[in-house]
């Protein structure tokens, strides 16, 4: 583990979390402010916000998340495909995938409003500097995120090695000048001790609950560091966090809360009234390079994870395209990244500021918390042979505050928590219609389609034409003959010289390292089974290429490519209710067309169309 990694860490995995000090203690503060703020408030708030980064983000994510890596990597769909493995019969895995693609749904309610509300918060900063900018700021903003998205194109590499450094500089600034505030106002440190968040809470009990809502927004981009171990690595995430990252946010946090309690009027904007008045301008232009890298992160991270879905068969094909030639997990989804743009615009017109945004913020994220801590209780007692006292004694008090926030952010739904809910119950249908539509069309193919075995112990007999050439058939159903084969046999009465039937499988591991499969069937007909892991690519006519290795000879201009294009209609009795069938038909119909999905040139292909009953 190098300096160089540690730093890398801060620029990529803690730049949610490591802005939301610029509302996080505000928007707590907000809801007792009408009467004035007492002492003990403060004190209250600030050991709730301190023990939630203590229990969800140290103890939770890293210290046990951490250790639950599917090969390396992490996050909700990686701990999806390990709590599968434990699931002893199909219908647990059903609901395991059920869990995992409700928490997938919530992320992407996430990434629309953290580059929202952290662009918008750092903007802000502009008023304490003087009122009169106070109409630039929602303009400013927009104009920041959208050249933010305009260049993501781009990718990240050139930008990621100045992520880092700035990061860095973020989070010692935010720490020192939280440091200066409690040195000056050394007993704001009896909010270390829990009995004053106990003391809130049994004060204001409804109230407590419901500033609970906000006090998440001090851990939100918890997520961040289970899902992008598998760029770093455990070690340097866990470090980073213990040595710099926590003692900055708790300093800076302090900070705020004893300017609040010398000056309760610093309510209007505690973390830049931390700076001297000298000193403004550049913390929010610090500021503001530090949400767009937080921005950044979760734009990242909901293009990887789209493509996750992709791959493990929850979404249609999307275009994936690679930014950089040597780094794999460097991605640029088009479509996903003009749907962010077109929401996060949609909610800095309607909320305007942070504050109103911090209604909104937190459904989604405490969502995936509960999902993430439902699963891990499978993983650890399954994987890592915990006993069930020991799984609930430890798991059981982290889903019981998890599932706090999230009914307490659940309070704020009429305010604007309905915008992550809304996305997210989107994407849930759509992900479990598109899976219900392929699993129905699958079934219907093994219905009506010829075996394999049955084809080839015909066709000596059947005096076929064989013309030279490849033909590579490709085919989800491996023991089937492809629907385009006998189609091409039907009409063209001809079959190649050599042919390949070729079967693409998503395993439910990040890579794959013994990727081809083949096998002989008959002379100079050959099964390929192709096995990508969910964060891999396909690329076809480079893995036929490498077939010359086993003997194989394969000839790229003497192939030609046979995709069967299916139109889905409906059947006498549909196996899907008519909205769903048309939802899957329309997600079909938009899908990014198998030759571009496989990177196959589209000159050596060749569609023929079949219709398919559901």
């Amino acid at each position: 583990m190098t300096a160089v990694a540690l730093i890398g860490v801060l620029g990529v995995v803690y730049g949610d979390i490591g802005t939301s000090p610029l509302y996080a203690l505000r928007a707590s503060l907000l809801h007792f402010s009408s009467d004035g703020i007492e002492r003990w408030e403060i004190l209250g708030l600030l050991s709730l916000i301190f023990w939630a980064l203590v229990l969800t983000v140290t103890v939770k994510y890293v210290t046990l998340m951490l250790r639950a890596d599917n090969r390396g990597e992490g996050g909700i769909l990686a701990l999806m495909a390990l709590a599968q493995r434990q699931a002893q019969s199909d219908r647990g895995r059903w609901l395991v995938a059920l869990v995992g693609i409700a928490g997938a749904s919530l992320f992407f309610g996430d990434g629309i409003i953290t580059p929202a509300i952290s662009v918008l918060s750092a903007v802000e900063g502009l008023k304490v500097i003087s009122p009169t900018f106070e109409e630039a700021v929602v303009p400013i903003a927009l104009g920041i995120l959208l050249a933010l998205f305009l260049v993501q194109w781009r990718g990240t590499g050139s930008m990621g090695r100045i992520f880092g450094p700035i990061c860095a500089v973020w989070f010692a600034v935010i720490g020192l000048l939280g440091l200066i505030e409690v040195v000056q106002e050394p007993e704001v440190l009896v909010a270390l001790s829990p009995t004053y968040a106990i003391q809130f809470c049994l004060h204001y009990h409804l109230a407590a609950f419901i500033a609970f809502g906000s006090v998440v927004l001090a851990v939100t981009g918890a997520e961040a560091l289970y899902a992008d171990m598998g760029h770093f690595g455990r070690r340097p995430i866990q470090i980073a966090w213990v040595a710099l990252v926590l003692p900055s946010l708790a300093l800076n946090y302090f900070g705020q809360g004893a300017l609040l309690l010398s000056n309760p009027a610093a309510i209007e904007n505690p973390f830049f009234l931390l700076a001297p008045e000298w000193a403004r301008l550049p913390l929010v232009v610090l500021a503001t390079l530090a949400t767009i890298i937080a921005s950044q992160a979760m734009i990242s991270g909901a293009f990887s994870i789209a493509r996750q879905c992709v791959q493990m068969g929850f979404l249609p094909r999307l275009t994936v395209l690679h930014t950089s030639e040597t780094e794999q997990g460097q991605i640029y989804l088009p479509q996903v990244n003009i749907l962010l743009l077109i929401g996060v615009v949609i909610l800095v017109l309607e909320f305007k500021n942070s504050d109103s945004l911090a209604a909104a913020y937190g459904l989604a994220v405490t969502g995936t918390f509960v999902c993430t801590s439902c699963l891990a209780l499978l993983v650890f007692r399954g994987l890592y042979r915990w006993s069930w006292p020991l799984v609930i004694g430890v798991f059981g008090p982290l889903l019981l505050l998890d599932l706090t926030f999230f009914i307490s952010t659940a309070l704020k739904i009429p305010e604007g928590g309905y915008v992550p809910l809304v996305l997210g119950v989107i994407l849930f249908t759509l992900m479990l219609t598109w899976r219900r539509g392929r699993d129905l069309l699958f079934a219907r193919f093994r219905q009506d389609s010829l075996p394999l075995k049955s084809f080839l112990a015909r066709l000596p007999q059947s005096r076929t034409t064989r013309v030279p050439g490849i033909a590579v058939f490709m085919t989800s159903q491996a023991d089937f003959v492809p629907g385009a084969l006998l189609h091409n046999l039907k009409h063209n009465k001809v079959l190649h010289q050599r042919v390949l039937f070729v079967t693409v499988l998503n395993e439910d591991i990040p890579r794959v390292e013994d990727r081809r499969e083949v096998t002989e069937l008959a002379p100079d007909i050959h099964r390929v089974i192709l096995r990508y892991g969910f964060l891999e690519s396909p690329n076809l006519p480079k893995e036929l290429e490498a077939l010359r290795d086993v003997g194989i000879p394969f000839e790229p201009m003497q192939a030609s490519y046979f995709l069967g294009r299916e139109t889905v209609v409906a059947a006498a009795v549909p196996k899907m209710p008519r909205w769903r069938q048309w939802l899957f038909t329309l997600m079909s119909r938009n899908a990014l067309p198998a030759t571009e999905f496989f990177r196959i040139p589209s000159d050596r292909v060749v569609e023929l169309g079949v219709r398919v009953a559901i």
